[in-house]
């Protein structure tokens, strides 16, 4: 037979998974704004320091930017799916 402290117990359990899975969504969009943030500026300050250079800097840019939100939105689902779950 199941007794309440186990009952008890799993449910801490659960409620520090779920503490768990928010911050870790809360760092992944922290971890994806300054990543972008910075590849953002880094991108202003090479455009200024090679004006000829702007349409590849541009595609560079937007393509590791797509990939840290790529990674980002994985981090966060897999948050979501431990929260409801």
């Amino acid at each position: 037979m199941i007794t309440i402290a186990v009952i008890l117990q799993v449910a801490a359990n659960m409620a520090i998974a779920k503490m768990g899975a928010g911050i870790g969504a809360g760092l992944a969009a922290i971890g994806a704004g300054i990543g972008i943030g910075r590849i953002g500026g880094s991108a202003v300050e090479a455009i200024a320091r090679q004006p000829e250079a702007v349409g590849d800097i541009r595609s560079n840019m937007i393509i590791a930017a797509a990939l840290i939100e790529g990674v980002a939105f994985f981090a966060i689902i897999i948050c979501f799916l431990i929260f409801f779950l």
